[in-house]
């Protein structure tokens, strides 16, 4: 039988699949079966991921194989004929790891899962998509990289914006899609919260967003062999977070009892290009573009320093006034910043 080359990629989600299915009991043989290649080097792999600790093996004269409390699933799909989100996690993931994990999670999971491959569906311009999805002691890893335009790309396009760096600030306010007849808006928003950890690569940017940290956003290596292609989303979350997709839905309601998204939090920073500083009225307007959509917005300058008179006044001012349905608030500033915040308002 001639030797072929069998990826980890490959062999981990192998393992998966016929272990769930049943075949632990003859695993070596059902892999050598699936990848038609020797039984031999099948035992071999199968024993090095016994030594890794991912793969756990009883029985003295023949090995039945178990998942260490681990698994993992790999998939490419098309996206250029009909593909159902909700369809590929309910068949192809779901199944594997809803035995490991807690039912707030496993909701996390779905939600980030399905949101995340209905953007690459829907907004892409690709012709695949993979997703692969890890689990290990501590951990639920989760990437969808597809073949696309680039999501920053495409919102800077949308929006003709001059930079597409600023497709990171209209995501942090939530509510913007460049398709309003299929997207409310709100799905990287809602997603990148409900996860400990979320990055977006796209576009030659990453945006880093980490619990209880300031989201980053920073430029890629730019050597012509590196440069990613298309949209690469990673997620992760703790095995045993307490965090409920519900309770992050209402955490930007100002009804406690519903799940309208009528608060935002948006990361002032954001609104600077390449490090420059917030002094002009078109920075302003620059930040508060949509926040007409809310009702309640809170701008979170952590990471800025200063602020100028004619920025402080376009945005606690003259939007104040444009818009007094819109309660503007703010928080970690400093004592230079809350100045120029109460001049701008002394002249209301």
């Amino acid at each position: 039988m001639k030797p072929i080359q069998i990826s980890d990629f490959h062999l981990r989600t192998a393992c998966t699949e016929l272990i769930h299915e049943g075949e632990g009991a003859r695993l070596s043989a059902a892999l050598s079966e699936r990848f038609e290649t020797s039984r031999p080097s099948m035992t071999r792999r199968l024993s090095k991921l016994v030594e890794e600790g991912w793969l756990l093996s009883s029985g003295s004269t023949r090995a039945v194989y178990k998942l260490a409390n681990k698994c993992f699933i790999g998939k490419v799909y098309s996206l250029e004929g009909e593909l159902d989100e909700s369809i590929c996690f309910t068949q192809n993931f779901r199944p594997y790891f809803a035995p490991f994990l807690p039912d707030n999670v496993m909701r996390i999971f779905e939600h980030g899962f399905t949101e995340m491959l209905n953007n690459a569906i829907d907004h892409s311009e690709g012709k695949r998509v993979f997703i692969g999805a890890s689990l290990s002691e501590d951990q639920l890893r989760v990437r969808l990289g597809d073949d696309g335009v680039g999501v920053f790309g495409k919102i800077a396009e949308s929006l003709n914006l001059p930079d597409k760096r600023l497709a990171l600030l209209e995501l942090s306010k939530g509510k913007f899609t460049s398709d309003p007849s299929k997207h409310s808006g709100q799905g990287i928003f809602f997603t990148s919260r409900m996860f400990d950890h979320f990055v977006i690569i796209a576009n030659d940017l990453q945006y880093d967003h980490e619990e209880k940290k300031i989201d980053v956003l920073a430029e890629t290596c730019n050597d012509s062999a590196s440069v990613f292609l298309g949209t690469r989303v990673d997620m992760v979350i703790s095995r045993k977070s307490k965090r409920i997709a519900a309770e992050v839905f209402q955490e930007y309601s100002d009804d406690p009892c519903e799940d309208l998204f009528t608060k935002t939090i948006v990361p002032v920073r954001l609104a600077s290009i390449g490090g420059e500083n917030l002094i002009s009225r078109s920075q302003g307007k620059r930040l508060y573009t949509r926040f007409e959509r809310f009702e309640i917005v809170i701008l979170d300058f952590a990471g800025v320093d200063e602020i100028g008179q004619a920025f402080a006044d376009e945005v606690f001012r003259v939007f104040v006034q444009a818009h007094p349905n819109v309660s503007i608030s703010t928080r970690n500033t400093n004592d230079a910043i809350d100045r120029m915040i109460r001049r701008a308002r002394a002249d209301m």
